[in-house]
């Protein structure tokens, strides 16, 4: 693995043990890694359409409605039928959710602390740019993969 793939190894690791680290700091709000994210849009955009979260999560349809069904019984989210358009479902925190948004933004503020650690700021930008470049690299990637597949259909 050394010489073949070293970048999209390290880059498996260090997700896989962010989304570890995540899941353990998560934990004490009854919350799994990926539930955060939907109620900090939901808290700081208010109600949206499901196929909206989808979109800007970058989700998929399927894991999405899991996740939601998951935090409707939870009590933190309440689903309904759009007033305008029939066929889309309009997602919005609960009331019962907002005290967890104290507790989410602090968990979100440490996990960001120890990712970084004792990184300066030079070291976090020059981070920042280089992740950057790696999505836009996969990005156009996944999106000459998909019109490939496409084409060839």
């Amino acid at each position: 693995m050394a010489s073949v793939g070293e970048v999209s190894h390290a880059i498996f690791r260090v997700a896989r043990v962010h989304k570890s680290l995540a899941g353990q700091l998560l934990r004490e709000t009854g919350l799994y890694p990926g539930q955060e994210l939907v109620m900090m849009r939901l808290w700081d955009e208010g109600p949206q359409r499901q196929v909206d979260l989808v979109r800007t999560l970058d989700s998929d349809a399927p894991t999405m409605a899991r996740t939601l069904r998951r935090l409707e019984r939870a009590g933190f989210v309440r689903r309904s039928p759009s007033p305008t358009d029939g066929r889309a479902v309009i997602i919005e925190a609960t009331r019962a959710s907002l005290p967890l948004r104290a507790a989410v933004t602090r968990i979100w503020a440490e996990l960001e602390a120890l990712t970084v650690g004792t990184m300066g700021r030079g070291q976090r930008d020059r981070a920042l740019a280089v992740l950057a470049q790696l999505e836009a690299n996969l990005t156009a990637a996944e999106e000459r993969q998909a019109s490939d597949t496409s084409t060839s259909q």
